[in-house]
């Protein structure tokens, strides 16, 4: 398995994370994408942060693989930090830096934003790697079970986020395959001008392309030779159940939410 890519994969396992009724993640999380948006003090911060980083232990999966697997953002999120140390021209100046004065509050604001964005992928990560694309399929169709009364197609829609899912970390592979082949036939990504690259691009996208279009016919045609027709009338091998677990870590959330709100400034 890739470990450069992260989002999309699922990691078999008997964590308590595992064991999770999948609803009861997806409204955690739903809710913790919420509230990152109103901690606003250190203390706030603190408490989102070591939830998040006791979900990643309680999944049991090494830490050490999931900080890899967000190896595609971090520049994004650095890049974030940066931005607003540079352009944020509010508070005192703490120091200067080839000429720019960096103030007190860009570097606040740089790192909370950067902290935001990094909890957010992290805790929304967690998801796909306990929780198999059936059971997301499942828990997004139930909790979205209401839509059905004014005809809303919510079995197709949870069954396109969860195939959407499980082919991000296929699509990186075919990607870093393709890019390997194509630089061991010369074509150079790195080097040149602006518009050398882009054109060095074209070499990648077209089979990518082409790969994407003819995965998404073969898992077409194999859905099509099961009988598949909808979700009308169809049964699960697996009934969700919500467990005394489930009970536990939502309240568990809940002291968190509370906690959140009580050290708000």
């Amino acid at each position: 398995m890739s470990s450069t890519m992260m989002i999309g994969q699922y990691i078999p396992g008997r964590s308590v994370v595992h064991r999770l009724d999948p609803r009861t993640k997806i409204s955690i999380i739903f809710l913790f994408v919420v509230i990152v948006f109103f901690a606003n003090s250190v203390m706030s911060y603190t408490l989102l942060t070591l939830f998040s980083l006791g979900s990643a232990f309680a999944t049991r999966i090494k830490v050490r693989y999931i900080l890899k697997g967000l190896k595609p953002v971090w520049f994004l999120i650095i890049f974030t930090f940066l931005l607003h140390l540079f352009m944020t021209r509010e508070g005192e100046v703490i120091t200067t830096v080839l000429g720019w004065d960096l103030y007190r509050e860009a570097v606040v604001q740089g790192a909370t934003i950067s902290l935001r964005f990094f909890l957010l992928i992290m805790v929304t990560s967690l998801l796909t790697l306990t929780t198999t694309p059936i059971e997301i399929t499942d828990a997004i169709e139930q909790l979205l079970g209401p839509l059905k009364k004014v005809r809303f197609p919510v079995h197709e829609l949870a069954l396109m986020m969860s195939i959407s899912l499980r082919f991000i970390p296929t699509l990186m592979q075919e990607t870093e395959k393709i890019s390997k082949a194509q630089a061991s036939r010369g074509v150079d990504f790195r080097t040149g001008s602006f518009k050398d690259r882009v054109k060095a691009v074209i070499p990648l996208l077209v089979p990518l392309f082409v790969s994407a279009f003819k995965r998404a016919e073969e898992l077409a045609m194999a859905m099509e030779a099961r009988g598949y027709k909808g979700g009308e009338g169809r049964t699960k091998l697996r009934e969700l159940k919500i467990g005394r677990v489930d009970y536990v870590i939502s309240g568990v959330f809940l002291l968190v939410v509370i906690g959140l709100f009580v050290t708000r400034t």
